[in-house]
C-alpha cells in the first residue's frame, strides 16, 4: 500500500502512505457480520479502514471519504436493494469534488435472480469501478485494489 517517493540524502525513500478505504453497507440494511469481516480482511491486509457501518447514506459515505481524503469507497449491500440506493452515488461523489474517487460495490445488489454480467454491467455504467457478486473473497477485491492502485500486477 505504499505509493509515493520523496528524495532523501541522495537516495530515493520510500514513503509509506497506507491507501483509505472507506467502507460501509448502504440503505437500510443491517448486515453487519460481513462488514466486520471485509474490515478484518481490508486492515489485515494493511490499508487504513474508515469503517461507517450499516445503514449508512450516500451522503455518509461521501462526507467520510472527504472528511479522511479516502482513496476509494467499498459499498456493501446484502438486502438486494442495492441498484436503488446506488444509483447517484458516483454524482455525488463528483459534486463533492471527489469525482475520481475510485468506487467499489459488492454483495447481493438486486432483486431475484439476475444475470450476474447484466448486473455489473448496470453497475459500472453507474460509475463504479469494479462489482462483485454474492461470496467473492475478500482477497479478490484487495487483489484488484492493489491493480488499480498500481501496486501490485495481476498474475
Amino acid at each position: 500500500m505504499y505509493l509515493s517517493l520523496t528524495r532523501g540524502v541522495g537516495l530515493l525513500v520510500e514513503e509509506k502512505k497506507q491507501l483509505t478505504l472507506v467502507l460501509g453497507v448502504i440503505g437500510a440494511d443491517v448486515h453487519a457480520v460481513g462488514n466486520r469481516i471485509l474490515e478484518y480482511a481490508f486492515t489485515e491486509a494493511g490499508f487504513k479502514v474508515v469503517n461507517i457501518g450499516v445503514m449508512a447514506s450516500q451522503e455518509e459515505f461521501i462526507n467520510a471519504a472527504v472528511e479522511t481524503n479516502a482513496d476509494a469507497i467499498l459499498v456493501s449491500s446484502l438486502y438486494g436493494h442495492g441498484e436503488i440506493d446506488c444509483r447517484g452515488l458516483r454524482e455525488k461523489a463528483i459534486e463533492a469534488g471527489i469525482g475520481d474517487i475510485k468506487m467499489y460495490v459488492g454483495g447481493n445488489l438486486v432483486v431475484g435472480k439476475q444475470d450476474w454480467d447484466d448486473v455489473k454491467q448496470r453497475f459500472l455504467k453507474m460509475g463504479f469501478d469494479r462489482a462483485y457478486p454474492p461470496g467473492t473473497m475478500p482477497q479478490e477485491a484487495i487483489d484488484d485494489i492493489l491493480e488499480d492502485f498500481g501496486l501490485k500486477q495481476k498474475c
